[in-house]
């Protein structure tokens, strides 16, 4: 995916809550894990792919499970359900 990917619903990354990737890799890098923003976001993108991966098996979507963990709008939906389980105590 080039640069700078706009998607119909906002650009490739959620960032209007939480914490950036340059901030995870310098909280990881504070707490003794080295790294920097490009590896935090592969390991963000990596486990979206693999909520993202039953989807596409289920309903069948054209697209790939790549280009699912990349839309903001599955990864907005994803925090969305995380942040509720969290409320819930699940």
């Amino acid at each position: 995916m080039p640069k700078g990917t706009k998607f119909k619903s906002g650009y490739a990354t959620v960032t209007n809550r939480g914490m950036g990737y340059r901030e995870i890799a310098e909280q990881l890098t504070a707490e003794g894990h080295k790294m920097n923003h490009a590896t935090a976001r592969n390991y963000f993108l990596r486990a979206m792919e693999k909520l993202a991966k039953p989807l596409v098996e289920i309903t069948g979507d054209k697209r790939t499970a790549e280009e699912i963990a990349l839309d903001p709008g599955f990864q907005d939906a994803m925090i969305e359900i995380l942040s509720s389980s969290r409320k819930r105590n699940v």
